[in-house]
């Protein structure tokens, strides 16, 4: 292939935004956290020292969903440096999902060695309150298609990456002694990625359930197959904003779910401080 080809244009495009960041500072920090759904509030503990907007960053794609700040953040998170994505980028929004996993590439690219990510979905699980957390042991892939689509570069991850391990037993061991420590309810389940943006119909949530999904969502999943390409380890935590009983459905709104995950915030930001603290020297 010559090097015109779509492989060395999406390795250029990283080094690119790679180059940007460094040259603004960033680049310092092993650990990546990306802030989902109205879970922005991890940031008023991280001591700012580098901030950049996304769309400052060559590539990088323009978050559109209203409750995504949009901006990168490095910082000191209780003496741990940390690069922080408060938002995301969602196939829904029109963007591929090469695009929505470009944010990640340039974290690795930057130095980045593990990866925390979380959001906000809909408890299939019966028992799995409104306003809980539950970290992700496995997913159900339902988006139409993969980031890894297209020609591979061997320099960026194999082709044919394994997913047997896709969330690190050894960060989600951090988890639970974490959530065990805090006094924190940590459900663990399945979690299914859908396109959205609308919510499932009763008989989706049936079918989903019959899947083995405890969770429904519209991201990470992007994030998380990203991430076992390039061999970066990954956790993942949910918060559970609303009740997806197909049998018992009231309707939903937006609002409802972003004042749960407002509910919830403290929790997780806690939850995630804990594991930071624990981090050093662990992973």
């Amino acid at each position: 292939m010559g090097s015109g080809t779509p492989v060395k244009g999406a390795r250029k495009r990283i080094g690119i935004a790679a180059s940007v960041l460094r040259a603004a500072g960033f680049g310092e920090a092993s650990t990546g956290i990306v802030l989902g759904t109205g879970l922005g509030g991890l940031v008023q503990h991280l001591e700012v020292e580098r901030e950049m907007a996304y769309t400052e960053i060559p590539h990088f794609p323009e978050a559109t969903v209203e409750f995504h700040e949009g901006r990168l953040l490095q910082g000191m998170l209780d003496g741990h440096r940390v690069v922080v994505m408060q938002g995301r980028f969602h196939h829904y929004e029109g963007w591929s999902l090469q695009e929505v996993v470009f944010p990640v590439q340039v974290l690795h690219a930057l130095g980045v060695r593990r990866l925390l990510l979380s959001n906000a979905a809909g408890a299939i699980q019966p028992g799995f309150p409104k306003g809980s957390l539950m970290l992700l042991t496995d997913h159900v892939d339902l988006l139409p298609g993969t980031p890894l689509i297209g020609p591979n570069d061997p320099e960026l991850g194999r082709r044919f990456p394994d997913m047997g391990r896709a969330y690190d037993p050894g960060l989600n061991a951090l988890f639970r002694q974490a959530a065990t420590d805090l006094g924190i309810v940590l459900q663990e389940g399945v979690y299914a990625a859908v396109k959205g943006p609308n919510l499932e119909t009763p008989a989706e949530y049936r079918m989903l359930r019959t899947l083995g999904a405890n969770a429904v969502g519209m991201s990470t999943v992007p994030e998380v197959i990203a991430c076992a390409h390039l061999g970066l380890p990954c956790a993942a935590v949910s918060v559970l904003t609303d009740a997806c009983d197909p049998d018992h459905l009231e309707p939903v709104d937006i609002a409802d779910i972003i004042a749960t995950a407002g509910r919830a915030e403290p929790l997780l930001v806690a939850l995630f401080r804990e594991v930071v603290k624990k981090m050093e020297g662990a992973v």
